[in-house]
């Protein structure tokens, strides 16, 4: 969630001087300016003076002219960019060397580029006081084009290598064009004979209500780009996503309305970059025009068309049977509709009821609030997620939007004038069906009482709060949409570069498969694959740190002072399965699906130097504060029975805690399934793996919390050289060069901070005869995006 500026994010003594916008709270004797006395300048000396102030003001003239608003000049040149303008370059620390020559191979004469990286380790007066990460050089292989593009199986990244495995620098790429995306479809082939003998047929789905305009598929390129560092942080293949293709700006928001105009029907983005060969992704659909659209009627008929596949929420467990029909022993003809009624008008009718499997459904909730500045990539990336999730999944998944009214004074339940006016000035019309609103006032009403106090509350906000209390809107949305097993919550500044329906349906598989033992160790712990080896191998050492921690392995439900039982618990229910009654068995909880599911590690709050840490209320202060898990980052995944307990423990029970520890702490206290997905992270520069551990599980017992946490206000500056975590500066970077706009690249004399550095990227870069085009990556997460298109700048 996004932070708020008054909270200390540094022990600088900077943070801690009044600024611009804070010097109308210092008194008034300070704020008042100290009148000029002319005869002060008119004194003895008078000359002397002259010539003091003289020479003064032409130094001051000197020193403002080679320091010119530097803000307003990277401004200037990335709005030139936009334009197509040519720019200056000047190269302060690396750059790719691109070396071109023509050469006849047969018949055919191809031109051949040869691309090295050039950047040097910095030099050793650079490491002296920079914070660890920033020592290690910056990465190039992200910022290579679609020209080098290579099967999966020549594959070589530039990081992190084997011991001894050379660099894929220089790399050698022959080609006469760019290489043909194809439609990239990671959903379950619905027609298919396996999945009809299992599942009702799914029907498809259309944007429209005459069913003329078929949803449209992403484009991938098979393959990736030679030299493309892998993910330090978790992995692709663990939890079920391809990582042999990758994703071009074009094929993976062109069928939703990027690169074409608003009178066709698209949001005029992107072209406005380099878009050589981007034809392909219209040619089976053409350019759609979404004009139009509703996407709220457009899921609801798409659920409608499918309501079979689906589990009733009345009755969850029941799978629903098919009949099937055949020919029996005697004379007559069987009928073909296979239902009860004809079995009984032909007695020689023989059926058999062969179950078919129903399916639970998942909401999408994103949280919104009145005052967001929408941007036409923001409408691609939902379009995007409704259309992969929902419409092409046959109504597996809906997507909501959970829009948070700041004013408390606003009649939104009582005046539909009311709730209009806040749709149209705060959400774009196709998504105007998909909103449900919400405020602060209208929680205290939900959740009323006295919650008691606080072990510590850093922020001084509201219990009732959304920033200390973001779940509790997601409690009541769920408890008024039976409909839904698991609630996804999402945010605003989140993109994922891949097909959605992929990520989301391959993290629930994985939470699926994971064994409750040791699941919150495993947890606890950043994933690294080419440091820890395959996940068997990390469980075991996670097994063998635990149990050399001396400390009990965490199954739940656990015990401390002053617990009160739920009601479920009080009459004697659990939430743990059968299958765990040794609490020893691997098997115990597989097949069983996650509460919680997570995008950062769970790690222990205890110690852990992270600010929200004893964020605690409700609970007896007189007693120690109870055990605390956490992930940083709201978005994760939770069940309806998660929920429900949190709700219960709001609304009956007045225990609550910050927005990021609420979740998991519940699932902790009352024994519900819980775990982090190690889901692929990439970082800006060439850590050394060892290092990386440290950084990361360099908390109690090699875990990512207690004390050492990456999490603690003194670690957490080793996150912005990620592509995934709250305050990551590389995220943006590495998405805004994707999406075709030039970045100034982070890397300059004091080991390099976001607005650092060289202006690279962009359309003239990548439109030059000697480049390898526009950047092709795997899929990822990133997080956050605070803006995508060099305009935005100005509303910042």
């Amino acid at each position: 969630m996004e932070r708020r500026s008054f909270l200390p994010r540094s022990s600088s003594l900077s943070t801690l001087l009044p600024t611009s916008d804070e010097k109308y709270y210092l008194p008034r004797s300070v704020q008042q300016k100290r009148r000029f006395k002319l005869r002060t300048l008119l004194g003895h000396c008078f000359y002397r003076r002259v010539i003091l102030w003289i020479l003064a003001a032409l130094a001051l003239l000197i020193l403002g002219l080679s320091t010119t608003s530097e803000n307003g000049l990277r401004r200037e040149r990335l709005l030139e960019l936009v334009q197509s303008r040519p720019y200056e370059e000047t190269h302060d620390v690396s750059e790719h060397v691109v070396e071109e020559e023509a050469i006849v191979t047969g018949s055919r004469r191809e031109k051949v580029m040869v691309v090295t990286s050039s950047e040097k380790a910095p030099p050793p007066a650079w490491r002296e006081g920079m914070p660890y990460w920033l020592r290690f050089k910056h990465l190039d292989g992200f910022f290579v084009g679609l020209k080098a593009l290579v099967p999966a199986r020549e594959y070589q990244p530039e990081h992190p290598r084997k011991p001894g495995e050379g660099s894929p620098f220089p790399l050698t790429i022959s080609y006469t064009g760019l290489p043909t995306p194809t439609p990239y479809v990671p959903h379950p082939d619905y027609e298919s004979e396996k999945y009809t003998a299992e599942h009702h047929e799914a029907q498809p789905c259309y944007l429209d209500k005459a069913k003329q305009i078929p949803v449209p598929e992403v484009y991938a390129y098979d393959g990736i780009i030679q030299g493309q560092s892998e993910p330090v942080l978790g992995s692709h293949n663990l939890l079920g996503l391809r990582d042999d293709v990758c994703f071009d700006r074009f094929g993976r928001y062109g069928p939703y309305g990027l690169g074409y105009t608003f009178e066709e029907g698209g949001v005029e983005v992107g072209m406005d970059t380099e878009r050589t060969g981007n034809e392909v992704v219209w040619e089976k659909t053409g350019k759609i025009n979404y004009d139009t659209i509703d996407w709220a009627e457009a899921q609801a008929r798409c659920l409608d068309a499918n309501k079979k596949r689906f589990r009733d929420p009345a009755d969850k467990d029941q799978p629903s049977t098919t009949t099937s029909s055949g020919k029996g022993s005697g004379s007559g003809k069987a009928k073909q509709d296979g239902s009860k009624q004809g079995a009984q008008e032909d007695p020689t009718f023989v059926h058999s009821e062969r179950p078919k499997k129903k399916i639970g459904r998942t909401a999408v909730v994103v949280r919104a609030y009145t005052g967001y500045q929408w941007t036409h990539h923001a409408v691609l990336n939902f379009r995007a997620m409704i259309s992969e999730l929902s419409l092409r999944s046959g109504g597996e998944y809906t997507v909501h939007f959970l829009l948070h009214v700041r004013d408390g004074n606003e009649a939104i339940w009582a005046d539909p004038i009311t709730a209009q006016r806040i749709l149209d000035d705060n959400i774009p019309p196709e998504f105007h069906g998909l909103c449900t609103m919400w405020s602060e006032d209208q929680m205290r009403l939900i959740y009323p009482g006295g919650f008691g106090r606080s072990f510590s509350n850093p922020s001084s906000g509201s219990i009732h709060g959304v920033y200390r209390s973001a779940h509790m809107p997601l409690q009541y949305f769920a408890l008024n949409h039976p409909e839904y097993d698991h609630f996804w919550n999402w945010e605003l500044d989140m993109r994922w570069l891949g097909n959605y329906y992929e990520l989301f349906d391959r993290l629930g598989n994985w939470g699926r498969e994971q064994s409750r033992v040791g699941a919150w160790e495993r947890s606890s712990k950043y994933y690294i694959p080419r440091y820890h080896g395959d996940w068997a191998n990390f469980t075991s050492l996670v097994h063998n740190e635990t149990a050399a921690s001396g400390r009990p392995a965490v199954f739940g439900p656990v015990s401390f002072p002053g617990r009160v039982p739920l009601r479920s618990e009080a009459s004697g229910e659990s939430f743990i399965p059968r299958s765990c009654a040794t609490r020893a068995d691997p098997s115990c909880g597989v097949g069983e699906d996650a509460d919680l599911i997570t995008l950062n590690p769970l790690f222990d709050a205890e110690d852990s130097g992270w600010v929200f840490a004893s964020d605690v209320t409700g609970y007896n202060t007189a007693l120690p504060p109870p055990p605390r898990r956490c992930a940083i980052v709201t978005a994760s995944r939770l069940s309806r029975r998660l929920l429900g307990v949190m709700h219960e423990e709001n609304w009956r029970l007045h225990n609550s805690m910050f927005t990021e520890m609420f979740p998991a702490s519940v699932a902790l206290h009352r024994g519900l399934k819980a775990v982090y997905a190690p889901h692929p992270v990439f970082v800006d520069r060439e850590w050394e793996l060892a290092a990386v551990d440290k950084a990361f599980n360099g908390g109690r017992d090699h875990t990512s919390g207690g004390r050492g946490s990456p999490f603690d206000l003194r670690n957490e500056h080793n996150h912005k050289g990620t592509s995934w975590y709250y305050h990551s500066e590389f995220a943006g970077l590495l998405w805004r060069r994707w999406l075709g706009y030039a970045q100034y690249d982070g890397r300059g004399p004091n080991g390099g901070r976001s607005g650092e550095g060289t202006l690279r990227g962009g359309k003239v870069e990548e439109e030059r005869a000697s480049s390898t085009g526009r950047m092709c990556l795997r899929s990822m997460l990133v997080h956050p995006i605070k803006w995508e298109h060099p305009s935005e700048l100005e509303d910042l």
